[in-house]
């Protein structure tokens, strides 16, 4: 029988061989025959939340060789119900993108060269800033003389890439250091 013989149509085929909805063995190709998941050669799966707004979507990321193969949706997840928006769907993307930033850089003021640093340095660098500046700026009182006890050498400004639990910390941080100018971009 030739290829184009009207038995080899798909819809002849599907009735001739009981497979009226065409979800059996008619819905294969040669090719698709061979194929597999690349998710199926994955050594463990982790579950985890999308990195890009407040959402919470929840992700599946698949590891092989402690290098991510996959991240998809993760149908057990009462937000997002295994759904992924375009941007949560190129999350493996992000994670394995030859442009990725890993290292903590610094760039002095006045430099034009960036420069490298330990995390840990970095971190003590911000601490000290931090408290610096709320030393600098404090106001036990306004203009009135009306006690205020705040700063107002510091700002915070969050993103919707947390989530409402890290958010509210650090809000909870922000106002225990006296700052009172906090904001979040996801209202901006």
């Amino acid at each position: 029988m030739s290829r184009l013989s009207p038995l080899n149509w798909p819809v002849i085929k599907q009735l001739r061989d009981g497979d009226a909805f065409g979800r059996d063995h008619n819905a294969e190709s040669p090719k698709s025959e061979h194929m597999h998941a690349r998710t199926s050669e994955a050594d463990r799966v982790v579950k985890s939340v999308c990195p890009y707004c407040a959402v919470g979507c929840g992700q599946l990321v698949y590891v092989k060789d402690e290098k991510v193969i996959q991240i998809e949706g993760d149908p057990d997840s009462p937000i997002s119900r295994g759904r992924l928006c375009p941007k949560g769907s190129a999350s493996e993307q992000l994670v394995n993108s030859s442009s990725r930033q890993t290292e903590v850089l610094y760039r002095a003021p006045k430099s034009t060269e960036w420069q490298r640093l330990d995390p840990d340095e970095a971190m003590d660098m911000i601490a000290e800033r931090f408290i610096e500046s709320r030393r600098n700026g404090w106001q036990d009182t306004d203009q009135f003389g009306r006690p205020v006890n705040r700063t107002m050498a510091i700002a915070g400004l969050g993103g919707a890439t947390l989530d409402n639990e890290e958010n509210y910390l650090i809000k909870k941080l922000f106002t225990a250091a006296g700052a009172i100018q906090v904001e979040n971009q996801a209202r901006i």
